[in-house]
């Protein structure tokens, strides 16, 4: 063979391998979109960029058995300058229809604050999961979940009140929050899940979904599809014991499945995100794997038309274990309980960034 046949020889092998390898990332592009890719319709507002909201700072609560303790009007205010800013957020998700979400609802209208709203309808057990929840260690007295049922119907009607009441600022409602799924501690059975959501489906008229974990839809979702407006997911890779390398591709094989079995709804991830201090998950939380994560999942979500609803804006001290300030459930925040920004949101908020002593 003549050089310059060796030559041509070496240049076709090249190329053979440069082509597989184009072809082996078309492949693993194509998979990561097959399926998936809504139409820019889908988005709720046309938004990817969604944050889920919880107004309580440091010792300040929900009613967890001593009373509620609530924000003040200004604290509420500057939560939503900071998540507004130069339009940062302008959909939020709500998770209940109580005493202070219409507070809030209200400052939203009196201020005119550029920012809509997902409602949620919080519903409690009404069964008791002793069986299937790892930390109910006895059953529920029924007299207990009789009572929590009669709250349940009355924050049906609380929902479907403040959707018609604020209607330029509700702009979808979701109707129970991790009650279906199998290790839940307040547990709907799926038939009087369904009659919520026609009851408030019948009394509003924004979209209404329920927002549960991926492997509920995957495994049940047929039950509900037909009964909402879109599901809305719940997907947490570090919950599933996943690293920072393992994340996206866990998310996106988590949303190809639901929408494998869903193939005809429209999917909004209701909740998602990665903690920055948790001693379940030890050096794999951390505001820099935060920062990577949150950047990878909303660089693919806004290719994908999917409204993403972060978890969450601020860091809740109440949430977890009261004598562990390193659990989990406590630092999910881009910003931290006192309203400073974690490494994640410094480049958009560089003023609320503390001062480095000296």
């Amino acid at each position: 063979m003549n050089r310059v046949c060796k030559v041509l020889v070496c240049v076709a092998v090249l190329a053979a391998i440069v082509l597989s390898g184009c072809t082996e990332s078309l492949k693993v592009e194509k998979k990561s979109y097959n399926g998936i890719k809504q139409n820019p319709s889908d988005l709720l507002l046309g938004v990817t960029h969604a944050m889920s909201y919880s107004e309580y700072r440091q010792g300040q609560h929900p009613d967890v058995g001593k009373g509620a303790s609530y924000p003040s009007k200004e604290e509420i205010l500057e939560d939503l300058d900071i998540l507004t800013r130069n339009s940062n957020f302008t959909l939020i998700r709500l998770y209940n229809s109580g005493e202070s979400t219409e507070r809030i609802l209200k400052i939203i209208k009196e201020n005119n604050i550029d920012v809509k709203v997902m409602l949620g309808a919080w519903l409690g057990a009404e069964v008791s999961n002793h069986e299937h929840c790892s930390w109910l260690h006895e059953p529920i007295p029924q007299d207990y979940l009789d009572m929590v049922t009669g709250w349940n119907k009355t924050e049906i009607l609380n929902t479907i009140r403040l959707a018609n009441q604020y209607p330029d600022i509700v702009v979808a409602v979701n109707v129970g929050n991790e009650a279906l799924i199998v290790w839940t501690d307040h547990l709907v059975p799926i038939e009087s899940m369904i009659a919520y959501v026609r009851q408030v489906k019948a009394g509003i008229k924004q979209p209404v979904t329920v927002a549960d974990n991926y492997g509920w839809w995957i495994g049940n979702g047929h039950m509900l599809e037909k009964e909402v407006d879109f599901v809305m997911v719940h997907l947490y890779p570090l919950w599933e014991g996943k690293d920072i390398d393992q994340g996206m591709s866990y998310t996106i094989d988590g949303i190809t499945k639901v929408r494998e079995k869903l193939p005809n709804s429209k999917i909004v991830i209701g909740e998602i995100g990665w903690t920055t201090i948790g001693s379940e998950f030890g050096e794999k939380a951390n505001e820099e794997n935060q920062k990577r994560f949150y950047n990878e999942l909303y660089e693919w979500t806004t290719k994908m038309n999917i409204t993403t609803f972060w978890f969450s804006a601020f860091d809740e001290d109440w949430k977890g274990d009261p004598g562990n300030q390193n659990a989990a459930e406590k630092h999910w925040g881009v910003f931290t309980i006192d309203r400073k920004p974690k490494l994640v949101m410094q480049e958009m908020y560089p003023d609320l960034v503390p001062a480095k002593k000296k």
